[in-house]
């Protein structure tokens, strides 16, 4: 199982929860990496959502583990994208084109399930009607607060900007306009007095 029990935080860090079916004429589901399997629950639960569904998935390195499985589930349209990025202008697209009563469904990391509702809130569907369930990797998509710079899949704490090259402390404050965690830097005060990075959660 690819779950993750966060511990209890501040309260803008987000929550996640468990994605269930729900009665639609078309159902939105986006997921990267173990978030198929979020997915594929889902389809346990009601495979005939699938037949209204269109599926984008973003792989990242599980290759076609999940996506074969994804195809066995029939949805009615499935997209396997290579990035985020590279899979936003479809997401836009099927946004744009929604009726009133999608269902939207994200699942998988931190990363893409915060850009993607904030894609889908843009496009104006309510918050009530996006269900977020996180799976698989810890790894945080981080704001440094100095240079602005994002850095994605950012897993120890301190970590080097990617950008402006600070030693960032990762912060649980959560930007849910720029769907990233605020990173500050930490030896602003006494240069060069950097702790040992160690992973998230550990």
């Amino acid at each position: 199982m690819s779950r993750f029990q966060f511990p209890e935080s501040i309260r803008s860090r987000p929550v996640y929860g468990t994605l269930a079916p729900r009665p639609g004429k078309a159902h939105l589901m986006i997921a990267d990496a173990e978030g198929a399997e979020a997915l594929l629950d889902l389809h346990a639960q009601d495979a005939a959502l699938f037949a209204k569904a269109h599926v984008i998935y973003i792989p990242k390195g599980t290759g076609e583990t999940y996506a074969d499985k994804l195809r066995a589930a029939r949805p009615a349209q499935l997209h396997v994208g290579p990035s985020y990025p590279a899979s936003v202008s479809r997401i836009r697209r099927v946004l744009s084109d929604a009726h009133m009563g999608l269902q939207v469904y994200l699942a998988g990391t931190e990363g893409l399930i915060g850009q993607a509702q904030n894609e889908a809130m843009a496009a104006g569907i309510p918050h009530t009607a996006i269900q977020t369930e996180h799976r698989g990797s810890v790894a945080r998509r981080m704001q440094c607060v100095h240079c602005k710079g994002i850095t994605e899949d950012v897993t120890t704490d301190p970590f080097t900007c990617a950008h402006c090259g600070l030693n960032l402390f990762v912060r649980d404050h959560y930007s849910r306009r720029l769907a990233a965690f605020q990173g500050v830097c930490v030896d602003a005060e006494d240069p060069g007095n950097v702790p040992e990075p160690r992973e998230l959660y550990s």
